[in-house]
């Protein structure tokens, strides 16, 4: 990852959470943020790393993956232009908890954690804003573990590529059936089932890893209620 150049004011907007600030602390931001490109796959964080940056994501999305031992790695998080990475850093906690892995390439805004700590601390819009960001987190986290206990294969990975289509900002990305038994902590027998499925109802399409989703309201509704939950939460407090 390169140095990054300096953002102006008008690119922050691209991230819906920097948006929401008023356009004071959207300029001293913008004084002293970073446009960064992410690659797939690209490490942020690994567990029980110190934070020196956090990335408000534009058209990149990361995934936030938790493990135990002896368990297979399974996502909790995707985070995309609605969000930020590093949030865990207003409760004044600087080591990353979770492995956070670039899953889409794109731009993000980079800011360094002494800066952010310090915007934080000078006024309090951002200090709201990242309140109600962290309550939406923590209710989508709760709704997300209960999703992974109790709904079908078939339902998680519908709200799960739709959560990408909104991320990616397109209906055709790239995703092998591999890496989505591995974001799932399912076999990929299971992925492939489900995938087969979606495809003869002509709700998406599958060649060499490239996903097009084909008719999303209809994916929508092969989806659980988790997907529309999470969304019209984030609406409620976050806009």
């Amino acid at each position: 990852m390169g140095a990054g150049s300096r953002v102006g004011s008008q690119e922050l907007p691209r991230n819906k959470l920097l948006a929401t600030l008023p356009d004071i602390v959207l300029r001293r931001l913008s004084a002293q943020a970073d446009t960064v490109s992410l690659a797939f796959g690209q490490v942020l964080y690994e567990p029980g790393m110190v934070k020196h940056f956090v990335y408000f994501p534009m058209s990149a999305f990361v995934s936030q993956i938790s493990s135990l031992a002896g368990v297979p790695r399974i996502e909790v998080g995707l985070v995309g232009a609605e969000g930020m990475v590093g949030s865990s850093l207003s409760f004044g906690i600087e080591v990353a908890p979770l492995l956070t892995v670039v899953q889409g390439g794109g731009s993000a805004l980079r800011l360094t954690a002494s800066r952010f700590v310090y915007e934080l601390a000078r006024g309090p819009a951002l200090r709201a804003v990242m309140n109600r960001y962290l309550y939406v987190r923590l209710s989508q986290l709760g709704q997300m573990t209960a999703c992974t206990r109790f709904h079908t294969v078939n339902q998680r990975l519908a709200r799960w590529l739709l959560m990408t289509r909104d991320r990616a900002h397109a209906d055709t990305f790239f995703l092998t059936h591999e890496y989505m038994a591995f974001m799932l902590g399912v076999r990929r027998v299971g992925v492939t089932e489900a995938a087969t499925v979606m495809q003869n109802r002509k709700l998406i399409s599958y060649t060499r890893g490239q996903i097009t989703i084909l008719n999303g309201r209809k994916l929508e509704e092969a989806s659980c209620e988790c997907y529309a939950t999470a969304e019209l939460t984030y609406e409620r407090y976050m806009n």
